[in-house]
């Protein structure tokens, strides 16, 4: 049976055998191990995985061709979904400890990971993501502040992750090759962090911040706080600058403030 990727699904699939091999190999899968692997497409992934011989393999794919492809060709080796992994609860998973592999859709691919990040037993629920990304958003996701790509999916992944760029991948090796680069990330959840009671309230004040990027920080500050200049005056900062020159660390404090104010 042969498979042709849909456009309108993101879907490119990867042929490349050595850079299949060099993904699994990043999870350092054993016995003990559950393997969620979300979008599995045609299997080449799986049929790696399954080599490493994991405790169990659940498999997420939205398109019910695939599905139907991937449960016919692994049978009782996998678990296969067939559901949008957006949509998905993972509450079922949450104390699973999985090692989640991805090669996440394009338009989707921020959208699933902030969904993960927000998870309140986050390193309960995974030890290690593995994860493919659109170049352009991966440079996003790993940015420094005082860098031009620097944002809001830096601050919010970097809050709860551990994060490691492995390697950029070609358009070539994927079928269709799409018009872009992709990059290989892994993400290891972090044991300390600060802790919010909404995860919302991260994602709103650093919407305020960088909806207005070239603005100074004044007017957000001024925004979510009526004294914004004792705020200023308790972090040290210089009203001057821009959103991309505040490190995670002080939009971690922001939102700690802005928290107990609206308590």
């Amino acid at each position: 049976m042969k498979i042709f990727p849909k456009k309108f699904l993101g879907q490119n699939f990867l042929i490349n055998q050595n850079i299949i091999e060099q993904i699994v190999d990043q999870g350092n899968i054993c016995g003990e191990d559950t393997i969620l692997e979300v979008g599995p497409g045609t299997g080449a992934l799986t049929k790696v995985i399954i080599g490493k011989k994991p405790k169990e393999i659940i498999l997420i794919e939205k398109d019910q061709r695939l599905a139907n492809y991937l449960k016919g060709n692994f049978k009782d080796k996998v678990k296969v979904i067939n559901e949008d992994m957006l949509n998905i609860s993972y509450d079922h998973y949450s104390d699973e400890n999985l090692i989640i592999f991805g090669n996440l859709p394009y338009n989707i691919s921020t959208q699933i990971l902030v969904k993960w990040i927000k998870m309140r037993k986050l390193n309960k629920f995974c030890k290690k993501f593995i994860l493919m990304f659109q170049k352009e958003v991966a440079d996003r996701i790993i940015a420094e502040s005082n860098s031009k790509k620097y944002g809001r999916i830096s601050i919010l992944t970097n809050w709860r992750m551990k994060i490691d760029k492995i390697i950029d991948i070609e358009p070539n090796n994927f079928k269709p090759a799409p018009k872009v680069k992709s990059t290989l990330l892994v993400f290891v959840p972090k044991k300390k962090f600060f802790k919010f009671r909404d995860p919302k309230n991260l994602e709103h004040v650093t919407n305020i911040f960088f909806s207005q990027r070239r603005k100074m920080i004044k007017k957000p500050l001024k925004f979510l706080f009526d004294d914004f200049e004792y705020i200023s005056k308790k972090l040290s900062l210089d009203l001057s600058l821009r959103p991309q020159n505040l490190n995670n660390d002080t939009y971690y404090k922001i939102c700690e403030i802005y928290e107990k104010l609206i308590n």
